[in-house]
């Protein structure tokens, strides 16, 4: 997905996160570099608790890094960074409001001002966009796991963030409806020409979606290796996995990852 001579969108310099907890200091990222592309797809696997959350809170401005700094389209990012969209493993969708009504509380919290009309024409064309039309007035309680997610990804995107920060998004979601949601996914992101940094544990999910992928060590967490993966686009991400190009990078990056999914689950 990542175009041709890119421009760099995303810095991490020597960021480091160490936290305080029962008056002990645990360092959760070592000093940890990374640069991502405009319009690149990047995945972070690694075992739990190896950092990769911390990085997209700092990417996104929800925390400050003990050292380091992070740079966003060359200026650093020292508040909330209003032009990424974070997508967690929780839609956290407000079950008392429709999906028309959640897919537009961005909207009606902007700091500009949007009309009822020009805000109701976005929920509208966002709606057909991620395919819900005909559940605009349904509750969150109404609909599917799948319908859930795309209600939620439709209103990180109303607003047109430029990145779209993802941590675990489809973590919850049964084997069959992820990849309907992979696909969803990469014609989305096509058709809005975003970044995305993709956080996730599931390493044949980072293959599928990712131009490159990144791979990180346990506790404190650390960058072991960086993989382009070299598949091109589009991707049937239906049948991309049954492909000898994918079998080989699954097989290679597992051998790196292995030995910290293990030591992860001995602590």
């Amino acid at each position: 997905m990542i175009v041709s001579n890119a421009v760099e969108k995303i810095r991490l310099e020597d960021v480091s996160k160490s936290f305080t907890a029962r008056h002990r200091t645990v360092q959760a990222l070592q000093p940890t570099s990374l640069q991502v592309a405009n319009r690149e797809f990047v995945a972070v696997v690694g075992p739990s608790g190896c950092g990769k959350s911390t990085i997209l809170n700092m990417i996104a401005g929800l925390s400050a890094p003990s050292s380091g700094r992070v740079l966003y389209d060359g200026q650093p990012v020292t508040q909330v960074n209003r032009r990424v969209g974070y997508l967690t493993q929780k839609d956290t969708l407000l079950p008392w409001r429709s999906v028309a009504d959640n897919i537009g509380i961005a909207l009606e919290l902007a700091c500009n001002h949007v009309s009822v009309s020009e805000r109701n024409d976005r929920v509208a064309r966002m709606v057909d966009l991620v395919g819900l039309r005909g559940f605009e007035h349904h509750y969150p309680g109404e609909l599917s796991g799948g319908m859930r997610k795309r209600a939620a990804l439709a209103r990180t995107l109303i607003y047109g963030p430029e990145t779209l920060l993802m941590d675990e998004p489809f973590g919850a979601l049964d084997a069959q409806l992820k990849l309907v949601m992979h696909d969803e996914l990469l014609r989305l992101t096509e058709h809005h020409a975003m970044t995305v940094v993709f956080v996730t544990h599931d390493l044949a999910e980072a293959i599928a979606l990712a131009d490159r992928i990144v791979v990180f060590g346990g506790r404190p967490g650390h960058i072991k290796t960086v993989r382009q993966v070299d598949i091109p686009y589009p991707r049937d991400v239906f049948r991309v996995r049954f492909t000898s190009g994918f079998s080989r990078l699954y097989e290679d990056l597992w051998e790196e990852l292995k030995g910290e999914v293990k030591e992860a689950e001995r602590v």
